[in-house]
């Protein structure tokens, strides 16, 4: 996750936040044939809400 954010404090007061955030972890984690995640952390950055992750087009 992004150092100096404290996500609990930023994602409390808007439900959807949080939503897009799991939603864009849930989209980028991979699992090996066990189940298990292969890019746990790599999916974490992601969801870790850089500006162009929410741009819409």
């Amino acid at each position: 996750m992004l150092d100096g954010i404290d996500y609990w404090d930023e994602l409390k007061d808007s439900p959807s936040q949080m939503e897009i955030c799991f939603a864009i972890f849930a989209n980028v984690l991979e699992l090996d044939d066990q189940g298990e995640p292969i890019n746990e952390k790599y999916a974490e950055r992601r969801a870790a809400l850089e500006p162009w992750e929410c741009q819409l087009y």
